[in-house]
């Protein structure tokens, strides 16, 4: 399994875990609310009880003060209702009176009454009095708690995860550049000698053709190490960019794939003089790019197939499409492929295509992402890349 795969069954784990939790706490506070909205009837109910029987008319004579001390205790039950707002209403559907909403006024209390009413509040009757009541606001707040708590959770999750990843990034940019210029570094000093050895060779087989020729091959292939090291160094650091036409740049990039690639491979590209479209380039860089997606793809058809490309010029940008009839992408997969270290090569590092989006997107202010893809068919990339500051000529699609 590759890290992106275990990394995204992470994510799927903490996401089920959190809903748990968030589930656990929705189910407790609805239990919690339950049990606090049934007291609250129950006082309510008792605050009516209260009132019937305080109005009652007194019987008889005080005999051991108990009516006093059960009328003490009806008022005490009364007052003790210090959260609960409680409309009495008469039988005739006059408000006799109000407590805890807030106000005095008796438009207030209508006003408040009618939206009970409208809500299905269902009243307590009495024998000669009907009591509305609604929540409390420490249930009403509490109700929405769980609400709260998701959005905490989730606001703190969410600056954890942002702090993270943003440190993260900086660390891999940092390993990034500094692994490149080490290898730009290291790669100077050998480059130099190998280049100081084959003039040597020329100097002592200078009749010799087949070492010649074998010589000139060496020569090109150290010429091409510094231009490996070159990009490397380049890295980290902001490449000047210059007008480069984009058909003989991508017709450079052919040239030197199609004569490593095999012999059933066909390469259809348009030709170095079908346009004349300049756009600011980094041309080390941008050859970079564009032989990371010839190379995969070439992997991807094992040997035969084609691969094709097209340039078409749009308001502020120009778009490049690299087709191959390789194995193609998973939709899964299409942005997975762009991340460090993944590959689906058994030898392979997983950075072509994270420096190839680095370059594009870095350097260069562009876009490059995977446009379609049919697995078993093929897979069609595409580069977008501004024209801003860049005298554009005429040119067309191939």
């Amino acid at each position: 399994m590759d890290i992106y795969a275990q990394k995204s069954r992470w994510k799927l784990y903490l996401g089920i875990g959190g809903a748990v939790i968030v589930l656990i706490s929705l189910v407790y506070t609805n239990f919690l609310t339950d049990k606090l909205a049934e007291e609250e009837r129950n006082k309510a109910n008792l605050y009516l009880m209260a009132l019937e029987e305080i109005s009652k008319e007194p019987k008889g004579s005080c005999i051991d003060c108990m009516d006093c001390m059960e009328t003490a205790l009806h008022l005490a039950t009364i007052q003790a209702n210090t959260s609960i707002p409680v409309i009495l209403v008469g039988e005739k559907g006059e408000i006799l009176d109000a407590v805890n909403l807030g106000s005095e006024d008796t438009l207030v209390w209508q006003k408040a009454l009618q939206k009970m009413k409208d809500s299905g509040v269902e009243p307590l009757l009495g024998l000669d009095y009907a009591l509305y009541y609604r929540e409390s606001n420490i249930l009403r707040q509490l109700r929405f708690f769980p609400l709260v708590q998701l959005l905490l959770i989730a606001s703190f999750v969410a600056m954890g995860y942002i702090g993270f990843s943003t440190a993260r990034r900086a660390e891999q940019n940092r390993v990034w550049v500094g692994m490149a210029k080490e290898t730009a570094h290291q790669l100077g000093t050998p480059i130099s000698a190998i280049m100081a050895w084959i003039e040597h060779l020329k100097g002592m087989l200078e009749e010799n053709e087949g070492t010649e020729e074998v010589l000139q091959e060496l020569h090109k292939d150290v010429n091409r190490l510094e231009l490996i090291a070159d990009r490397f160094s380049k890295i980290g650091s902001a490449p000047v960019l210059e007008a480069v036409n984009v058909y003989e740049e991508l017709d450079l990039c052919r040239s030197y794939m199609q004569k490593r690639a095999p012999r059933k491979v066909q390469f259809d590209f348009p030709a170095p003089d079908a346009g004349d479209i300049r756009i600011p380039l980094n041309p080390p860089l941008f050859d970079w790019v564009i032989e990371n997606l010839l190379r995969n793809a070439l992997d991807a058809m094992e040997g035969k197939g084609s691969i094709s490309a097209e340039i078409l010029e749009e308001a502020g940008y120009v778009s490049i499409f690299i087709r191959d009839t390789g194995k193609g992408i998973p939709a899964s997969k299409f942005k997975t492929i762009f991340q460090p270290g993944y590959s689906t090569k058994q030898r392979g590092w997983g950075l072509g295509l994270s420096l190839s989006k680095r370059i594009i997107e870095d350097y260069h202010k562009g876009k490059i992402f995977v446009k379609s893809s049919e697995e078993g068919k093929g897979a069609t990339f595409c580069i977008q890349l501004p024209k801003t500051g860049v005298g554009v000529g005429i040119g067309h699609g191939a």
